[in-house]
């Protein structure tokens, strides 16, 4: 088969288009024909090399997929042969108190497709079959693709995390991205007032067009001081966080009294300093976030064919463009997520 796979960490010009062998499935896997691979960021950090993590070299990219089922093992009894699925990213052991408690994020094996294990940059991958969910009715493969893994994030933060509720107000970073562009839908959903920030107008706009009730302009305007004149000074109550050290400070300075901050990770750095005065003042709450259990999932999923949630798609490329795709990520040129697609 095709695949895109690098043999070192570096640039894009590690990414190669090469004849890799077909994957050969376990008892309790299925083999899928990839017809759409989405980009994450952590698809950049990990072909950049991630400090303190050993990734298993050569390695195929890419967690978030949708395709059709070729072949199952011998112990699957959940999917078929030429079922339309997509692949729910996080695996877990299957057998902890966490997984089976259905909070395999919080299994001490947890990884991801595409993270330790070859992910969707090809034209097959291999995944255990209990991650293998049929399509929602009316989604087409790269709509499928889309989804889970800043969905199932954006539902994990606001959702389980914070527990967004009705007429409270929400700070979004990074419309643009695949996880902002949810959760913008996500806190709409939930009732909540949404406030999100870009670096250009036509982002504001499609984030306009997403729900967003005000918007940002972060390369104009100082984010902090414009959530400040939106709110009256009082703040947010929450805010969204997945940017990191451009960001971070401010938006602890951007909540409101008993206000939450959740962040799901650090796009521009992990450090950051912070003043403890504003914490214990201001009576404030951190919460780190990492994806989101299965059911989680399963749950987020059925607001898709009711239209109240939808994937936010940028733009396509062939699998052999990975490099191309890529580069467009890590030049904030996209709103939502960038797909590839095997030839």
């Amino acid at each position: 088969m095709k695949a895109i796979r690098f043999h070192e960490h570096g640039d894009v010009s590690v990414l190669n288009y090469e004849e890799v062998e077909t994957p050969k499935i376990a008892a309790d896997e299925v083999l899928v024909q990839v017809k759409s691979c989405a980009l994450n960021r952590l698809d950049i950090f990990v072909r950049q090399g991630i400090p303190g993590m050993k990734i298993p070299l050569p390695h195929i990219s890419g967690s978030d997929l949708s395709g059709i089922v070729t072949e199952t093992g011998s112990a699957v009894k959940n999917v078929k042969v030429d079922d339309m699925v997509l692949a729910a990213p996080g695996i877990g052991c299957g057998t902890c108190k966490e997984c089976l408690d259905g909070r395999d994020n919080s299994c001490r094996q947890y990884t991801l497709i595409g993270y330790m294990i070859d992910g969707g940059y090809a034209e097959y991958v291999k995944f255990p079959a209990r991650n293998a969910i049929p399509i929602p009715e009316g989604m087409n493969f790269n709509e499928a693709a889309a989804v889970p893994l800043v969905f199932l994030t954006a539902w994990h933060m606001l959702n389980t995390r914070v527990k967004l509720q009705r007429n409270e107000t929400v700070l979004v970073h990074s419309a643009g991205s695949g996880v902002g562009s949810a959760a913008i839908q996500i806190g709409k959903m939930l009732g909540a007032r949404v406030i999100t920030t870009a670096g250009t107008e036509e982002k504001l706009e499609k984030a306009r067009e997403l729900g967003a009730d005000e918007t940002i302009n972060y390369v104009k305007d100082d984010f902090y001081a414009k959530v400040k004149f939106l709110t009256d000074r009082r703040g947010v109550d929450v805010v969204f966080e997945h940017v990191g050290s451009a960001t971070f400070d401010k938006s602890i300075l951007s909540l409101a009294i008993n206000g939450r901050l959740v962040t799901c990770g650090a796009t521009t750095g992990y450090k950051t300093s912070i003043d403890l005065r504003y914490i214990f003042a201001k009576q404030l709450a951190i919460f780190g976030s990492y994806m989101g259990g299965l059911g989680e999932l399963l749950e987020v999923l059925k607001f898709f064919p009711t239209g109240q949630l939808k994937p936010v798609i940028d733009r396509q490329f062939p699998l052999k463009e990975a490099a191309n795709a890529q580069l467009r990520m890590t030049e904030r040129k996209q709103f939502g997520k960038i797909i590839l697609n095997p030839e």
